[in-house]
């Protein structure tokens, strides 16, 4: 039986060039809550980005945030409790950071447990990920100033993440994680979205056979391979979809079919 549901956001929630979630699934999770079922978005956004996304619902849905650095249990932002954090050596994720500060036409962007970090003087890059993806965000001189836990770290490629990831891969590819997540960013953590979905069905007690996940990209490979229930996007990467022959083109359609199962 589901118990709980895992969603990634981009290109599987919602689709690459928007920014907002259909208004027909908050009344879903309510349903679902109802039938005993959890809710939770499966992320690279941080957490603050995912409250603000899913406000109508915030308080009652687990966060699987960060590529699952990071996992929140139901409650309020302040209040809500961390069941598991994977912190990235902070020597080798400088490192890291240097090494994607260097790259032509790319951003760096460094995440902490709630702010993200950039060096950078491109305000269209700050509006973006502040104003349009809801962050909270610092910007800092120096990668030394960071003054907390690093989680995650993210190049922001907007000519594509195929040259960065040729170019980062064979030093950074083995230290960490690293995953296209999107077409236009590549992520580094030392957790992923299986490691995070591990993490959070030990907090929560539910067993990985009772959880059903939709993914659309490589970030959500080792999450789909977890769960009991994986569902691919019909519009991911070919290779993609010969691995996961369970595909579907609505999240919010599937979600209804359960529902007409545990309403019945």
């Amino acid at each position: 039986m589901v118990k709980l549901i895992a969603s990634d956001i981009d290109g599987t929630l919602i689709p690459y060039g928007r920014e907002t979630l259909e208004p027909e699934l908050f009344p879903l999770i309510h349903r679902l809550r109802a039938a005993g079922v959890l809710f939770s978005p499966a992320s690279g956004r941080q957490y603050h980005s995912l409250r603000r996304l899913f406000a109508p619902v915030a308080d009652e849905i687990c966060f699987l945030c960060e590529n699952g650095a990071i996992l929140y249990g139901p409650g309020g932002e302040d209040t809500a409790p961390i069941l598991s954090r994977t912190v990235m050596a902070r020597a080798e994720a400088g490192d890291l950071a240097r090494a994607i500060w260097g790259l032509p036409g790319c951003e760096l962007m460094v995440s902490g447990v709630g702010t993200i970090y950039v060096c950078t003087e491109n305000e269209g890059f700050i509006h973006l990920i502040r104003d349009e993806k809801g962050n909270r965000v610092e910007r800092v001189e120096r990668l030394e100033e960071l003054p907390e836990e690093i989680l995650k770290v993210s190049a922001y490629c907007p000519g594509g993440t195929a040259a960065p990831a040729a170019a980062l891969g064979p030093r950074w590819g083995g230290p960490f994680r690293m995953a296209a997540a999107g077409p236009d960013w590549l992520d580094f953590t030392l957790a992923d979205k299986g490691t995070g979905l591990r993490g959070l069905c030990a907090g929560l007690g539910i067993s990985l056979a009772d959880v059903m996940a939709f993914g659309d990209n490589w970030n959500d490979e080792a999450m789909l391979e977890e769960v009991g229930t994986g569902y691919l996007m019909d519009t991911a990467d070919p290779v993609l979809r010969a691995k996961f022959p369970r595909q579907c083109r609505s999240v919010l359609a599937v979600l209804e079919d359960l529902l007409k199962e545990l309403e019945a």
